[in-house]
């Protein structure tokens, strides 16, 4: 967050300043994100340039999506047994509701959908999905779904395996099961998660904060930014994993766990300052050793060690053990990586200043972390 130019000062002016410019007084880097506006210029700017629309017509689409919404709900309850699914027609703005009963047809368009006749119902095609949801399925198979505007159950071949003994039994038996429509995909899907990064950002409840260092299982970050069994969101915004532990005040320090999808890398990232630095190990170093800290608002920055086993004395309660630096901060950063060459030293915790005039950063040393976790650091 941008701190205005006499909250600088005054934060200047004190030893500590409680969360790097976190708001409602957070004891670190952690900052709340904000809800964005429904039609944001960000979100019509993305829409211009992925569906080619102006403004002007993106703004019409959205608003026409939204009554669509409202009618589709309408249009399930009036159509009842009878109802197919429903789709929204870019070209016309209108849902489009399918039927198996031309009975349904004048009422369903009463509320402002238009309507298709159709042989099978929603049901039905849920019912044929649920009996393949049964069944193991060859890699060449990349998925299957319930498809209104075709009236079927589309299963999705990689076309290099599109004839292959397995996929041809998976598709015949498929078909035993009711409609089902057969497409053709280039390759196979993979997931978009990747691996916990030393400096890159994680999301938990409203609040942003950043890794630390990669251990066998997740990563550790500061205590602050969650409590035990607080669930957290990656970079992608998608479920990460969940604090398996959590310490503040007294200590700074928690252990997040990750959900299969995500694996640990022994990196911390140089943001393009420097290249990405591997961690082999956790040496300390000592007074007055030059350090680097990774964070997800400020990037890259480094200075040297001031002092250890320092006692910190936020608003919240008193820190000890934790070591000061030279080396800036700001909100989101907390969590964070200090390395120093390729030997992990701790995780940011708070400071006062910024990264415009300057200031201090303390961290909670990481030996201490692995130590009180039972955790051992990803090392390259």
């Amino acid at each position: 967050m941008k701190r205005t130019s006499a909250l600088r000062a005054a934060a200047a002016a004190l030893l500590l300043t409680v969360g790097l410019g976190a708001a409602q007084a957070m004891p670190a880097s952690a900052v709340p994100t904000a809800a964005a506006p429904t039609a944001s210029a960000g979100l019509l700017d993305a829409m211009r340039q992925d569906l080619g629309l102006t403004a002007r017509q993106a703004e019409e689409r959205l608003a026409a999506e939204r009554a669509a919404t409202r009618v589709e709900s309408e249009a399930r309850k009036a159509a009842g047994g009878a109802y197919g699914g429903s789709w929204f027609d870019a070209d016309t703005g209108r849902l489009v509701v399918a039927l198996t009963d031309r009975d349904e047809v004048a009422e369903v368009e009463a509320l402002g959908a238009d309507t298709r006749l159709v042989r099978h119902s929603a049901g039905a095609l849920d019912r044929a999905k649920a009996r393949l949801d049964a069944r193991p399925a060859p890699s060449g198979v990349a998925g299957w779904h319930v498809d209104p505007r075709s009236n079927s159950v589309v299963v999705t071949v990689v076309r290099a395996d599109r004839n292959a003994p397995a996929v041809r039994a998976f598709v015949e038996r498929a078909r035993e099961t009711g409609p089902v429509t057969v497409a053709e995909t280039a390759t196979a899907p993979r997931t978009y998660a990747a691996g916990t990064v030393g400096g890159d950002p994680y999301y938990t409840g409203n609040v942003r904060c950043s890794i630390g260092f990669s251990v066998h299982g997740g990563f550790v970050t500061a205590g602050h930014c969650g409590g035990a069994g607080a669930a957290v969101r990656g970079w992608d915004g998608s479920a990460m994993g969940t604090f398996q532990g959590s310490s503040f005040p007294g200590n700074d320090y928690a252990y997040v766990s990750v959900h299969s999808g995500w694996w640990t890398v022994p990196v911390v990232l140089g943001w393009g300052v420097i290249p990405d630095r591997l961690v082999k190990g956790s040496a300390e170093a000592p007074i007055g050793a030059s350090i680097c800290r990774s964070g997800s608002t400020t990037k890259w920055h480094c200075g040297s060690v001031l002092a250890k086993n320092e006692t910190v004395n936020y608003s919240q309660g008193a820190v000890q053990q934790m070591t000061k630096t030279s080396v800036c901060a700001e909100g989101g950063d907390s969590g964070g990586a200090f390395i120093s060459g390729d030997q992990a030293q701790g995780v940011t915790s708070g400071g006062w200043g910024n990264c415009s005039s300057g200031g201090e950063t303390w961290f909670q040393p990481v030996n201490e972390i692995l130590s009180r976790y039972g955790l051992t650091l990803h090392t390259a």
